[in-house]
């Protein structure tokens, strides 16, 4: 029986960044196999986080608001509803799959995903997704600041970007290295395999 004590984290796979929009992500149907092999293996270990932009550019404080001025078609007052939506093929593990929202790049600011993780005892965060150099880096240093024993699956994560791809993964392995563990699926898979055996 697998261990009870990791989680996958699965950062923004939505629509939004798959389909014909000034966000998308060319190559996250690349990717989309091996997240939905993890997936597939433990749905009921899989938390989805979705990007949820605002009404309105109005709705946000700071520096969000000019972001939003910016990219004023993508708030949710221009944006079609079901492109916030989980993809079709990662969609249908959920529920037992959480799906936990958030308006930042980050999912830890409001604190409901690192409590929800501390009831359930959870020390490792196993994390897919995109962006790469965007939220999925925001979810990796927020996992590490917070104590999670953080594994990043390379081989499921995606950028728009390939330059910026590739140097955060040179960047996380160079010096987060005592507290991140970078690995492609199979390898991941064998493990927990293994500790199931």
């Amino acid at each position: 029986m697998m261990n009870n004590n990791w989680r996958h984290l699965c950062v923004d796979m939505q629509r939004l960044f798959n389909e014909d929009t000034p966000w998308h992500v060319d190559w996250m149907r690349r990717v989309l196999p091996q997240v939905e092999r993890v997936v597939s293996i433990a749905p009921e270990h899989t938390i989805f986080t979705r990007f949820i932009p605002p009404v309105r550019a109005d709705d946000m404080p700071g520096t969000w608001k000019a972001y939003y001025v910016k990219w004023a078609e993508m708030t949710r007052e221009h944006l079609a509803p079901e492109l916030l939506d989980i993809l079709p093929e990662l969609q249908r593990f959920s529920p037992p799959a959480l799906v936990f929202d958030k308006p930042v790049y980050s999912p830890w600011l409001d604190g409901r995903l690192h409590g929800h993780l501390k009831r359930q005892e959870v020390d490792t965060l196993v994390i897919s997704g995109g962006e790469t150099d965007v939220c999925v880096m925001a979810a990796v240093l927020g996992a590490i600041d917070l104590g999670y024993r953080t594994v990043l699956l390379s081989d499921a994560v995606c950028s728009s970007a390939d330059e910026t791809h590739d140097a955060s993964l040179e960047l996380f392995s160079s010096r987060f290295s005592m507290q991140l563990d970078i690995m492609e699926c199979g390898e991941w898979l064998d493990r927990l395999a293994a500790t199931a055996a």
